[in-house]
């Protein structure tokens, strides 16, 4: 759940305010288990057996399939370099005695931002029997945004235990 990702300072009035101290603090990043050195491999085994495959169509007078197999290998390696591009985004939650903020940011760079009162705060779990918890909503004053969504059911159920207990801390105040 965190990362290097760079997050904004806190702003000069919130260092100095105790209430304003993170209780909870959580930068949730998409799983990727496939780093660029991995990737670079991967992708050099494709054109090894790409080109290995091809071989004997061309020598056969088949050369189109040759051509096949390169829009192929172009499609595996776009998709490879979106992934990579959607690995950007992130989310970051920070909750203290007087303020809940939820930012996320796409991996184009946009952002959204929600502030919450934590008094007015819960948080709402969507579980499944057989497949557990399934999504995290956070709700306050009629207002609800979805929290967590790129974490798997045990890492939600974590998020959500660690959360939950850090925002009964800052409603007592």
């Amino acid at each position: 759940m965190t990362s290097d990702k760079p997050s904004l300072p806190p702003s000069p009035d919130a260092v100095n305010d105790p209430a304003a101290e993170p209780l909870f603090r959580a930068l949730i990043t998409p799983h990727r288990s496939l780093g660029q050195s991995a990737f670079r491999l991967v992708m050099t085994l494709m054109c090894v057996a790409t080109f290995v495959s091809s071989v004997p169509f061309m020598l056969a007078g088949a050369w189109p399939v040759a051509g096949f197999f390169g829009l192929d290998l172009l499609a595996i390696y776009l998709a490879f370099r979106v992934n990579f591009s959607r690995a950007r985004s992130f989310e970051e939650v920070v909750l203290s005695r007087i303020e809940l903020l939820l930012r996320k940011v796409g991996h184009r760079g946009d952002r959204r931002e929600w502030r919450f009162n934590p008094a007015w705060t819960r948080l709402e779990r969507v579980c499944d029997e057989d497949f557990g918890l399934q999504r995290l909503t956070v709700v306050s004053r009629g207002e609800s945004v979805s929290v967590g969504n790129v974490l798997s059911a045990d890492e939600k159920a974590d998020f959500a235990d660690a959360f939950s207990a850090a925002l009964a801390t800052a409603k007592r105040g």
